[in-house]
C-alpha cells in the first residue's frame, strides 16, 4: 500500500496529519497542493476531496479528507490500543471534544491573528480587528490553561490527538514573539509547548515548517 498526503507542508491542517502520522511511526509520501501551487481545483484532486481544500490522506483508492478525522482513522487504523486515542468511552470522547474545539472555538480568530500579523502587509493591517482577534484567541487559550494547570497534556496525563490540533498553533501563536503581542501569561500553556518541542515527530512537522 502507498499512503500519500495531498497539501502543503506550511498548512496547518496538513501539519496536523504529517505530525499524527509521525507519531504513529507510518510511512508516507507527500505531494504539494494548495495555496502557491494550486492544483485543488483540478477534476483529479476535486475527485478525490470535493472542497477543495488540504489535506487528503490517499491509500491506494481509498481518500480522507478532513484533518481530525484523519487523525482518528490513523489512531483506529494503525494504533487501536494507543492512548493517543483512548477506546475508554469517556476518555475517547473527552479527546473528540478537545479536538474539535479547536475548529470551532480557537480557529477563527487564530486565523484572523495570522493572517492579520504573518500574511498581510504591514501598511493595510487592520490594527483593530488583529487586536480584538487577539483578545478572542488568548480567552480560547485560556481554556487550555486551564486544563494544563491539572495535568500535563490537554486530555489528561498522556499525550493524545486532542494535543495536535492546538500543538500546530501552539508553535505560530509562540513563534510571532517576535512581533511584540499584547497577550495574557499563559505558563501552563507554555510549559506544555515545551514538552511538546521534545517530540521528535512536532520538531519534525511543525518547528522545522516557517510561519509564512
Amino acid at each position: 500500500m502507498r499512503r500519500i498526503v495531498w497539501g502543503r507542508a506550511t498548512s496547518s491542517n496538513v501539519m496536523k496529519v504529517l505530525w499524527g502520522l509521525g507519531e504513529l511511526g507510518l510511512a508516507f509520501d507527500r505531494i504539494d497542493v494548495g495555496g502557491s501551487y494550486g492544483k485543488t481545483d483540478t477534476a483529479e484532486y476535486r475527485g478525490m476531496n470535493p472542497t477543495g481544500l488540504v489535506p487528503t490522506l490517499q491509500e491506494d483508492d481509498f481518500t480522507l479528507w478532513e484533518s481530525n478525522v484523519i487523525l482518528r482513522y490513523l489512531c483506529a487504523s494503525y494504533a487501536p490500543d494507543s492512548t493517543m486515542w483512548p477506546s475508554q468511552r469517556h476518555a475517547r470522547a473527552n479527546v473528540d471534544r478537545w479536538m474539535d474545539a479547536q475548529q470551532t472555538v480557537f480557529n477563527r480568530p487564530m486565523s484572523a491573528v495570522f493572517w492579520g500579523l504573518v500574511r498581510t502587509p504591514a501598511d493595510k493591517r487592520d490594527m483593530a480587528a488583529i487586536a480584538q482577534s487577539i483578545a478572542d484567541t488568548a480567552k480560547a487559550w485560556s481554556m487550555v490553561e486551564a486544563e494544563l494547570s491539572r495535568h500535563p497534556y490537554i486530555a489528561g496525563d498522556d499525550f493524545t490527538i486532542a494535543d495536535i490540533p492546538w500543538g500546530v498553533h501552539a508553535h505560530r501563536w509562540f513563534g510571532m514573539d517576535y512581533l511584540g503581542l499584547d497577550r495574557p501569561d499563559l505558563p501552563a500553556v507554555r510549559a506544555w509547548y515545551d514538552r511538546l518541542c521534545k517530540r521528535d515527530a512536532y520538531q519534525n512537522h511543525v518547528v522545522a515548517c516557517p510561519i509564512t
